[in-house]
């Protein structure tokens, strides 16, 4: 298995050329971040994630995280000590306000980092990710008193946070929950329940667990019109602010998983004896749309992750063709053996694998600059177009990105051959691990559902119409271009007409016959991803071309366009393939009953 490397070159180049990390900048909220620091700070993540948890991931799957009898739960050896470190280091805190200690740089510099981090290390990197998600939560809803108390130690990663949703019988269908909170006398509430499948719902590196937990009050309305958010703490706190009596939280175990097994997935216990402290943000009843900040931020990041594991699956794909010799290459001597990337199936798998990668970090990085834009645009108009491309970008983000996770971890598995099927090479590691994104925080179908019930029909269809209106302006731009552009031009107005007729199809049979509609929803999220994807990458071959233009010599320039070319000719009319699925009729996978299947 080939030692990670921080792909800091597109990184960068993806932060000029798409998100615009320039006009981000400029952002009044962002006076104190300046882009001369963008290259260092990446640099320095780099080596940072790159010595100190790359190395932690073949470990954290062999060994994993154990529970002991005394609820207790030991992370991976070596999982303390980087988390310390990375804390120290200031990781944690660089995209929140600094009000709280945070260093107040956009999201999309987070999302670079969280890219860098998941592929070190995904098992480790979910700590964080989801006291980001917490964060962001608490920022946007809890009261002053309840930032000034929880905020800080989170922002700083000395506390880390979580997210408790399910339940056994309240997995997607969040609104079935029973978890219950009672009010005291004191103003807080006693929260009784079990929670499910609780990332980092216990463990070792931190000295305080912030539990954000769905629970209902006394005369809820039913579904998900009756639920709160608590703030439900692992230790309460002294009067210094300093964790001290343990809450009435316990973790009864850990779930023996498919990857990740870094990662200690919890089946937590409230109340057993008194009933666990909790402390109510904002209104009773409003939970479900507080949580939703917290769960669109993990469906970015989730989407990231999809990112994140195929770009380490490859470098290890890649590493592992340039070694192995099996057969001999057309052009090569007889009677020699040729390192298997001279094969043209094994170069059609990488760079497959490539393109589709240099998509979705497009994709990922578009989706955080809107998000930043949604939040510190300094025009109220900007913040309002901001938050509709957001909104639409963030299921195809995690619907097509974490699709693409484990087809991509696959390829490398079949890139390796039969060493790829043992756990020798770690290659089987990606795949395994890439597995649980297309599941959790709202599995593939509900995005794809999201997708077409909630955001096409956003501003009477102008939201997808705009963005369709740019795909073709784009295409417009490189029909002019030299040869090779033209051709991706070509190729992208033809999809980009295809979907859009698609999309005018279904959003009509939205309001005829929604049955319809939703049938072909998950065929319709892979159609628009594959589409968006070219788009992506087409404004990557039009902005490395006007770099090469003026003159700058860079081979990365030249590889980007062959990458793009390669997308445009054999990937992207993929996105009309799914046409027909899309535009069926639902009677068909209604036909049988549930004995024939």
């Amino acid at each position: 298995m080939a030692d990670y490397s921080a792909p800091l070159w597109d990184i960068r180049f993806i932060l000029d050329e798409l998100a615009d990390i320039q006009a981000i900048s400029e952002y009044p909220d962002f006076g104190e971040f300046d882009v001369e620091i963008v290259e260092p700070l990446l640099g320095e993540a780099g080596r940072f994630i790159e010595e100190t948890i790359a190395p932690l991931n073949r470990n954290s799957d062999e060994q994993g995280s154990r529970w002991s009898a005394d609820h207790t739960v030991t992370t991976p050896d070596g999982f303390i000590a980087a988390y310390k470190a990375y804390a120290e280091a200031g990781w944690q805190s660089v995209p929140f306000d600094p009000a709280y200690g945070g260093g107040g740089f956009p999201w999309v510099m987070s999302i670079a980092l969280q890219e860098m981090l998941n592929s070190a290390c995904m098992s480790f990197a979910l700590c964080p990710l989801l006291t980001q998600g917490a964060i962001d939560l608490l920022h946007e809803h809890a009261d002053e008193g309840q930032k000034e108390t929880w905020l800080r130690p989170l922002v700083s990663g000395e506390w880390s946070a979580t997210m408790n949703l399910t339940e056994p019988d309240a997995g997607s269908d969040v609104g079935a929950l029973r978890t219950k909170a009672e009010p005291a006398e004191d103003g807080t509430y006693r929260i009784s329940g079990q929670k499910i499948f609780i990332t980092y719902g216990e463990h070792d590196m931190v000295d305080n667990i912030v539990h954000l937990v769905l629970a209902r009050t006394p005369g809820a309305p039913p579904g998900t019109k009756g639920i709160s958010t608590f703030i439900v703490p692992k230790y309460l706190l002294d009067e210094d602010g300093k964790p001290s009596i343990r809450n009435d939280v316990t973790c009864t175990s850990i779930e023996h998983k498919l990857g990740i097994h870094g990662s200690p997935t919890c089946v937590l216990q409230f109340g057993d004896e008194d009933g666990a402290v909790g402390y109510l943000i904002g209104e009773e009843n409003r939970g479900m749309a507080y949580m939703f900040t917290m769960m669109n931020n993990a469906r970015l990041s989730v989407g990231v992750q999809g990112l994140a594991i195929a770009e380490r699956a490859y470098q290890d794909a890649v590493d592992y063709a340039n070694e192995r010799k099996q057969g001999r290459a057309l052009t090569a001597a007889p009677g020699t053996s040729s390192p298997i990337i001279e094969h043209p199936d094994v170069r059609r798998t990488l760079l497959t694998m490539k393109a589709y990668i240099e998509a979705m970090r497009g994709l990922c990085f578009l989706d955080a600059a809107a998000v930043d834009a949604e939040t510190h645009h300094p025009d109220a108009a900007g913040r309002e177009a901001a938050a509709a491309r957001a909104a639409l970008l963030t299921p195809i983000t995690k619907g097509w990105c974490t699709d693409l996770g484990v087809e991509l971890t696959s390829m490398a598995v079949q890139v390796h051959g039969g060493m790829g099927f043992v756990e020798e090479t770690g290659v089987a590691q990606h795949y395994r691990d890439a597995r649980i994104n297309p599941i959790y925080e709202g599995t593939n179908g509900i995005q794809a559902l999201d997708l077409v019930a909630r955001k096409l029909p956003l501003d009477g269809g102008s939201v997808i119409g705009t963005l369709l209106d740019e795909i073709d302006a784009v295409a417009a731009e490189a029909s002019s271009g030299g040869e090779a552009l033209a051709t991706m031009g070509a190729s992208l107005a033809t999809a980009n007409a295809t979907v859009r007729a698609t999309t005018m199809k279904i959003v009509e049979r939205l309001g005829a016959n929604p049955a319809d509609a939703f049938a072909g929803a998950t065929p319709y999220l892979t159609m628009l991803g594959q589409l968006v994807g070219g788009w992506t990458l087409v404004r990557q071959a039009l902005a490395a071309q006007r770099r090469l233009d003026a003159g700058e010599e860079d081979e990365q320039l030249r590889t980007k366009l062959i990458t793009a070319g390669f997308y445009c000719d054999q990937l992207l009319p993929l996105a009309a393939a799914h046409e027909p699925a899309v535009l069926a009729s639902a009677d068909v996978l209604m036909a049988l009953t549930p004995e024939q299947f």
